[in-house]
């Protein structure tokens, strides 16, 4: 089945919203036996909004722009905009994520221990002068990377755990931070989170989904209707979130 089959050709009503820097076009589906409005995205056809026959246009332009940050992910998603895992080489000038903000990095050699801090806008390593060469370097200077990435983690995930506990009235047990490459969290029966630490070099709203996320779990087990109204409640654009951290994530993978 081809995926444009039933969508408006080109005579089709149109219309269009600003959203910053960015213009999002779509098209209109009328349809009379329409409640709702929806939005979706198809590949070749770009956005596609089905809506009851007595909505006007402005009130889908309102509609659509309360979607558009979610729209522009899913475009750049559909279209192959998605950057790939990076390769590090840990060298000065190369940019490290934290809390969704870039650094560059600046590599200083010397001193006895190494030590990670940022410093006027720049991710600082300093590192013992290496004995193996090139090689031995970017292993000290990816080491001290990580381990600041860990403590960041440490550090600030309790926090936002506390945060969202009290929202979702859902006490939480210990906060752990792990090496863990195909997933960002998980949760115990015994109510201990673990979180990986890569999900510190995103935005902190994506951060706040994932811990939302992990603590409604630990009352609903499964990604069922029930599981997402409650998260709901208290993060009425977590689909937004959700989509976020799936376009960009890979980002945060290294």
């Amino acid at each position: 089945m081809s995926p444009t089959r039933g969508l408006p050709g080109p005579d089709a009503e149109r219309s269009s919203v600003r959203f910053g820097t960015k213009t999002i076009r779509y098209v209109i589906r009328r349809s009379p036996r329409r409640k709702t409005v929806s939005i979706a995205v198809h590949p070749g056809a770009g956005v596609v909004v089905t809506a009851p026959s007595e909505t006007g246009t402005a009130k889908l332009d309102e509609v659509v722009h309360a979607k558009a940050r979610w729209i522009l992910e899913k475009l750049g998603r559909e279209t192959g905009i998605q950057p790939g895992i990076p390769k590090r080489e840990f060298v000065d000038g190369e940019t490290f994520l934290y809390l969704g903000r870039q650094y560059r990095l600046k590599v200083v050699s010397g001193g006895d221990n190494a030590f990670v801090r940022l410093l006027r806008g720049r991710l600082t390593v300093s590192v013992p002068v290496p004995s193996a060469g090139p090689s031995g370097a970017v292993t000290q200077v990816r080491k001290a990377i990580v381990a600041w990435y860990r403590a960041k983690a440490a550090e600030r995930l309790p926090e936002r755990v506390v945060f969202w506990s009290e929202r979702l009235g859902i006490e939480a047990g210990t906060v752990l931070v792990r090496e863990q490459t195909q997933r960002w969290a998980s949760c115990s029966e015994a109510g201990i989170l673990r979180f990986n630490w890569r999900i510190i070099q995103a935005p902190m709203r994506l951060v706040d989904y994932v811990v939302a996320h992990e603590l409604v779990h630990l009352e609903v087990k499964e990604h069922s209707a029930e599981f997402w109204k409650r998260l709901g409640v208290v993060m009425p654009d977590y689909d937004l979130r959700k989509e976020g951290l799936r376009a960009r994530g890979r980002r945060f993978q290294w």
